[in-house]
């Protein structure tokens, strides 16, 4: 009885809709429908569909693509009943939200690839995907009509029509996947800095070193190559509008949302991993520096702010030629500074002393905030289009260190809490609890309303570069978080190296 009410649940609908060609059919596959409408019975908590069911569409997805039009048909019918039950699973789970990290190349514009990537997404227990768009200074559009001063990723031959980006949201869309634009945000790739007036863009810090002598980052993908790491100067204008202009090009395709990534300064390596001295700071940019300068009130900040950058500190010996220059003032003032009572009173050694602390403030919260602002700017492009938003960062990425701070200068606690946050858990200590007190810091920092994402990096059912199972990372966050029911996971080219490595090397037909 049960079989015949799964035949007849998808037979039916098609002949009272006149489709009497496909009886045939309906009857040649009825032991399938019956199979994969049993998968409800056998969902586990993470969703994954079961070997069979997933055999069984990638059969018809192999048959459609040969052109046959009942195959076709089939395909599509599996496809929304495997969304269906994905979304069925996910509002009885504590976990509402698993959604992927993925990137495409130019071999996913083959017929066929984009289904099979997104069908992987589905019998995996995912509900979101976040697209890499933007990202080692190429962008995820069709490069016939990329307004943007990047190359696409689909830069030659054939596909430079090709508009991946809009594709996987409508096919995602199909399967019941939200799709998410993944950008990088301040690391803009090499190239830019070879374009027309775009070097002065690039931040500085005070040794005249571009930001592509920060170290290796680390977490770059080893398929970019080092000269992928450029960052750019967020206080920049040149730098902000042409960003503005890609987030806008790719709020036009309306995904679900767009995910800023690399909201940050570099991250150096030893001893350049700690921020201590103003000249570590990547500030020292013509405009940069110049709008710092202009926060002084009075001449005697105006001279303070410039010794300081140039000198790194406020030493005792420039006491007295800062009086004397300036007879006519009192206290050197800048935006934000209250004088402390009867300060020209104190001994060189002291004043120096209170300049120093009071100008390395001003210095790190310009920085911080210039990245601050950056991200808000870019979120209001998304947000005019009707595009959502959330913003990517590490947990650790603002922590003071000693008298310094860390390098990244990612000031996360104050990102609006309007957007999503997503703080990358990538912590390493061989077991669950370090990436639990990450996230744990993260959702109690975090204002009320704020919607909390955590990233967590590893793969299914073993442990990888010493983080544990993504079962475990899981469970762990489920017991010392349990307000949180989102997550995502990095990455697809961690769980399936293979396959990732083919559609990166593997070339087109042109």
């Amino acid at each position: 009885m049960t079989l015949i009410k799964d035949i007849l649940s998808w037979c039916l609908p098609q002949i009272s809709a006149g489709i009497f060609a496909t009886i045939h059919l309906c009857l040649a596959i009825a032991p399938a429908v019956a199979q994969t409408t049993a998968i409800n019975a056998t969902d586990n908590e993470y969703c994954f569909l079961p070997a069979a069911a997933v055999s069984e569409k990638n059969k018809w997805r192999s048959a459609a693509l040969q052109g046959d039009p009942m195959s076709q048909e089939r395909y599509t019918q599996i496809t929304n009943q495997h969304a269906q039950q994905l979304q069925s699973c996910r509002q009885r789970s504590w976990l509402k939200t698993q959604a992927l990290w993925l990137r495409m190349y130019p071999c996913d514009s083959r017929p066929g690839a984009v289904d099979e990537l997104l069908d992987y997404a589905v019998n995996r227990g995912y509900n979101q995907v976040y697209l890499a768009t933007f990202y080692a200074g190429q962008v995820l559009l069709p490069q016939a009509t990329n307004p943007t001063i990047w190359p696409s990723v689909l830069a030659t031959g054939s596909v430079r029509q090709t508009d991946l980006l809009a594709e996987v949201i409508k096919k995602g869309r199909a399967r019941g996947l939200k799709v998410y634009a993944w950008v990088y945000s301040l690391s803009f790739g090499s190239n830019y800095a070879l374009q027309d007036s775009r070097d002065t863009a690039i931040s500085i810090n005070g040794r005249g070193e571009k930001s592509w002598f920060a170290g290796n980052e680390g977490s770059q993908p080893i398929g970019d190559g080092p000269a992928s790491v450029l960052f750019v100067n967020p206080h920049s204008r040149q730098a902000r509008t042409d960003f503005s202009l890609l987030v806008n090009e790719v709020a036009k395709r309306k995904p679900d949302g767009i995910l800023f990534d690399y909201i940050r300064y570099p991250k150096g390596q030893g001893g350049q991993s700690i921020a201590s001295n103003v000249k570590d700071l990547w500030i020292y940019g013509e405009e940069t520096r110049k709008n710092l300068e202009e926060m002084s009130q009075n001449k005697k900040g105006a001279e303070l702010i410039k010794l300081f950058l140039d000198q790194g500190s406020i030493r005792p010996a420039n006491i007295a030629p800062l009086d004397a220059l300036f007879p006519e003032e009192r206290e050197p003032m800048w935006d934000g500074r209250q004088a402390v009572v009867d300060e020209l009173k104190l001994p060189p050694k002291n004043r120096a002393a209170l300049y120093q602390k009071e100008l390395w403030n001003l210095a790190v919260n310009y920085a911080g905030d210039g990245v601050v602002q950056y991200l808000s700017e870019a979120a209001n492009v998304a947000q005019r289009s009707g595009v959502k938003s959330g913003t990517i960062f590490f947990p650790e990425g603002n922590r003071s260190i000693g008298q310094g701070f860390d390098s990244r200068l990612q000031q996360w606690p104050k990102f609006s809490p309007s957007m999503e946050w997503h703080p990358m858990a990538y912590a390493v200590c061989g077991k669950s609890n370090c990436i639990g007190e990450q996230v744990a810091q993260v959702v109690k920092t975090a204002p009320s309303g704020t919607m909390v994402v955590p990233a967590l990096a590893g793969v299914w059912g073993k442990s990888f570069e010493n983080r544990p199972a993504m079962e475990l990372q899981l469970a762990e966050i489920r017991q010392t978080s349990p307000q949180i029911n989102a997550i995502s996971h990095f990455s697809y080219s961690w769980q399936e190296p293979a396959s990732d490595g083919f559609r990166s090397t593997c070339r087109l037909n042109k």
